[in-house]
């Protein structure tokens, strides 16, 4: 029993002088934090989605205080009203930024890529792509997974096509997403003005021939939508072809010269037809 007091005792002891010296510690190396951090805290919508390249909310109110501008810090979940907010507290401008918005490289619904093989294994696009399962190597496997890194609510797989929907009015371009896929098939392009984009819904780097076999939609690399472009806006590169939105003009020529439709637009006005008297 003695001897059982006298071990109690001596952890009790290191337990009170650990406690002490963590204290001492605590007080001699306190640092005061910049009250201004808190402040623009309360500002951001707190989601830590890590869209604004830094680990969270926190780390990214951080930057703001100790950086001497904004350039290069954005928050494309709260949005230039909250950064001109933050603008103001530190005394410096704040840059506008381009409105951004994700969209999906590939077409490969279930009407228009034939299933080479089932997959029965666990709901993972991650998973099915380790096992190299799906149909098309390049394709979306509609297991969602990037719809699961959306904290937003702003991705649904579409039980219809077995694809990705996103809605544009919800997405707030944190990337999250982007980092998701493990195909690499979902892309931050600037929304345009009034919504109005194009790009490529394929990502098959195949030849022509093989590419259209695994996918009716699959780009074929053929070339003719850079050659409609007068403004040089479509590379061509191993077979896929890619439309640079800082070059686009939104003529939508490459739309309607693209022969498998693999060129997709949002949200340009519907074409009146004319009726011949």
């Amino acid at each position: 029993m003695y001897a059982i007091v006298i071990a109690v005792s001596v952890l009790g002891g290191i337990g009170v002088l650990s406690a002490v010296i963590l204290y001492i510690v605590a007080r001699r190396f306190h640092v005061e934090e910049d009250p201004r951090i808190a402040q623009i805290e309360e500002l951001l919508p707190g989601a830590n989605c890590g869209g604004c390249g830094r680990s969270g909310c926190h780390d990214f109110a951080v930057a703001c205080v100790t950086s001497a501008t904004l350039d290069g810090l954005k928050c494309p979940v709260a949005g230039d009203k909250v950064m001109g907010k933050i603008a103001e507290m530190m005394g410096v401008s704040a840059g506008k930024s381009t409105p951004m918005v994700a969209v999906v490289k590939c077409n490969g619904t279930c009407e228009n890529r034939p299933e080479k093989s089932h997959y029965d294994g666990a709901a993972s696009c991650a998973v099915q792509h380790s096992v190299s399962a799906g149909g098309c190597a390049y394709g979306c496997l509609g297991d969602g997974d990037c719809a699961v890194a959306c904290r937003f609510g702003a991705i649904i797989i579409d039980p219809k096509t077995g694809m990705p929907h996103i809605d544009e009015n919800v997405c707030t371009a944190c990337g999250m997403c982007v980092k998701a896929c493990p195909r690499q098939l979902i892309e931050l392009r600037p929304k345009g003005p009034r919504g109005m984009r194009v790009w490529v819904a394929c990502a098959n780097r195949e030849r022509g021939a093989v590419a259209v076999k695994d996918c009716k939609a699959a780009c074929i690399g053929c070339a003719k939508c850079a050659k409609s472009c007068s403004h040089e806006a479509i590379e061509v590169k191993d077979n896929l072809a890619y439309v640079n939105p800082d070059k686009c003009r939104l003529c939508r020529k490459c739309v309607e010269a693209c022969p498998t439709h693999a060129i997709h637009e949002a949200n340009f006005p519907v074409k009146k037809s004319v009726e011949l008297t």
